[in-house]
């Protein structure tokens, strides 16, 4: 029980994200070692399908489809926007010759830094305390001093409970870009 929060939950958060970004460096550096530039551009079609396909959980959530088991398809959800984030990181590459796609990577990292922070830290962190709490009550702590031992602990929860404030638009912001993207490629595809 003398973990905190930051070390068990926060670490395991920061391994997932740079396992993404590592992942897609060093595919990309592969594409590119290999000499396969062109398959960078191809990973788009996979990497959107993942991501679209990641939705099925949000119209579960909403109750806009009735199959599927919420616990399954968030799992699903979870895996593939962040499989799906490698390819198009991968797809978007190190090319600085657009504005606009650059946007919508840069919103797609931090979009998928909102979902693991849900993820990961929330969830686990709600129970941490929970368990936390009932140890220090059952070691013989009155409630009061409980509380106070877990105070910290707690302000970091509260804190963290505001994420899916930020976590949906993000995502619309992310859809809004990755959707002028595609726009402005078809518009002005040679």
């Amino acid at each position: 029980m003398r973990k905190s929060i930051a070390s068990k939950y926060i670490l395991p958060f920061i391994q997932w994200f740079g396992l993404m970004i590592l992942t897609a460096i060093f595919l990309d550096y592969l594409l590119h070692r290999l000499d396969l530039l062109y398959v960078g551009y191809w990973l788009s079609y996979p990497g959107t399908l993942l991501i679209i396909l990641s939705f099925i959980y949000s119209l579960r959530k909403r109750k806009l489809i009735e199959s599927g088991s919420p616990k399954k398809l968030l799992s699903i959800h979870e895996y593939f926007a962040w499989a799906g984030s490698i390819l198009l990181i991968v797809h978007g590459g190190i090319h600085f010759n657009a504005v606009l796609p650059w946007l919508a990577i840069i919103m797609m990292i931090i979009t998928v830094a909102s979902g693991l922070t849900g993820k990961f830290l929330l969830k686990k962190a709600t129970e941490n305390i929970k368990a936390k709490r009932k140890y220090l009550e059952e070691s013989g702590l009155s409630t009061e001093e409980a509380e106070r031992k877990l105070f910290f602990d707690s302000v970091t929860v509260d804190l963290m409970k505001k994420w899916r404030v930020v976590h949906i638009p993000i995502t619309i912001l992310f859809a809004v870009l990755a959707i002028l993207h595609i726009i402005t490629i078809v518009m002005f595809i040679k």
